[in-house]
């Protein structure tokens, strides 16, 4: 049975499929912006919509933008010979929040999972390839999850890359097994990306 008037179940109900927002929570937020003034929501949907219009994969990296090449691959003071390889952009935006690193990213936008039917093809690995095919990176830091998936993802690479003769190293075990960079600390990224080993 419905308590509310289809509108606002309706908000509630697409506020309620976003990752992290359960039913309360929902609901909550369909109030708050329901009580805002027009302008406001208004404002609210439009910045929705022109991001999910505008935003888009790095020519480069492969990481969200809203121009051609995001301004880390655009970055004259960016150490291009070294590229660090994370699984979602919120993974780059924990080691840019570091302030430390200063190479390139590549973001692969998943991790290899057999069970969940994700194999390399479903990753950006190819685009990562035909960067290190122009010669000019020296070295790659895989820094994905220290999860099953994110391990297996790293073997995955290390083995495509060693061929090349490029320098493969992993973040070092500063990142806990199971836990996700972006909720890690910025003194446990760097303690991780000093350590880095060979692979």
């Amino acid at each position: 049975m419905d308590y509310f008037s289809s509108h606002i179940s309706d908000l509630v109900e697409q506020l309620s499929s976003l990752p992290g927002i359960g039913s309360k929570t929902a609901q909550r937020l369909a109030f708050f912006i329901i009580s805002q003034p027009e302008e406001k929501a208004k404002r609210l949907a439009a910045s929705i919509v022109a991001a999910r219009t505008n935003v888009r994969y790095c020519k480069c990296c492969c990481t969200l933008t809203d121009a051609e090449i995001c301004p880390i691959c655009s970055n004259p003071k960016r150490d291009k010979s070294t590229i660090m390889v994370v699984e979602t952009p919120r993974d780059l935006a924990a080691y840019e929040k570091t302030g430390k690193y200063e190479g390139v990213y590549h973001v692969l936008h998943g991790a290899i999972s057999p069970m969940l039917g994700i194999g390399p093809d479903d990753i950006r690995l190819k685009e990562l390839m035909t960067r290190l095919s122009s010669g000019d990176v020296q070295e790659v830091i895989i820094a994905t999850n220290s999860s099953l998936e994110g391990e297996t993802t790293a073997m995955y690479i290390s083995r495509l890359v060693k061929p090349t003769g490029i320098r493969t190293t992993r973040i070092a075990s500063g990142v806990p097994v199971g836990g996700d960079l972006e909720n890690i600390d910025e003194v446990t990224l760097l303690r991780a990306l000093d350590g880095r080993v060979v692979l």
